[in-house]
């Protein structure tokens, strides 16, 4: 019989996501450089001997969570529907990337608010924002067609990147903000850019 209070021993792949789910948390809060391997293995219930088994270092982890964020980009925008509106199309990918937004908030922390980490962590933040671009392009060119011209698609696609940026950033600091009104909005703003010109 295993003595009271001892700890159950977790699966690899377990251990490994209380990790990055500290260290998301603890980067989001204090930055790269604000933020020590102790407190991330101390937050995830781990020594650090365990930490270092898998990240060689802090910077390993920063750029794991930067690299998960950026290859989940792409999973939020579907085919546009057959059938159906174009809005109601737009507000299910927004609900779903706000969902995405919820669950992760450091991230956007790290990409936009957080300087640090030297020249292969800002490499890698710069990848994140040029998938965002691309992903976005990509909608653009598929929904827009023929209304929009081919060589507005990535600058379009880099202003709606940020826009929708800045507008997550805002609703953190402001948290009473109605989801539904973000949602509204960016829903919004994005049907305009697909309406026929007058």
């Amino acid at each position: 019989m295993a003595a009271t209070g001892e700890r159950r021993r977790l699966p690899v792949a377990e251990r490994r996501e209380l990790i990055v789910a500290a260290a998301g948390h603890l980067f989001g809060e204090a930055g790269y450089d604000g933020t020590r391997l102790d407190d991330i293995a101390a937050a995830a219930g781990v020594t650090k001997p365990v930490l270092y088994r898998h990240f060689d270092s802090k910077r390993d982890l920063y750029l794991a969570l930067l690299r998960r964020h950026r290859d989940d980009l792409p999973t939020f925008v579907g085919d546009a529907p057959a059938e159906g509106s174009l809005r109601d199309w737009l507000r299910a990918i927004l609900d779903r990337w706000l969902e995405y937004v919820e669950a992760h908030a450091y991230a956007w922390r790290m990409l936009f608010r957080d300087s640090g980490g030297g020249p292969e962590v800002q490499a890698v933040r710069r990848e994140v924002h040029a998938r965002a671009r691309e992903v976005l392009a990509d909608v653009i060119r598929s929904v827009g067609r023929a209304r929009i011209p081919a060589q507005e698609a990535e600058p379009l696609a880099e202003l709606m990147s940020m826009g929708m940026a800045s507008l997550v950033l805002w609703w953190m600091d402001n948290p009473e903000a109605p989801r539904g009104a973000l949602i509204d909005a960016m829903a919004r703003a994005w049907a305009g850019l697909f309406a026929d010109p007058a």
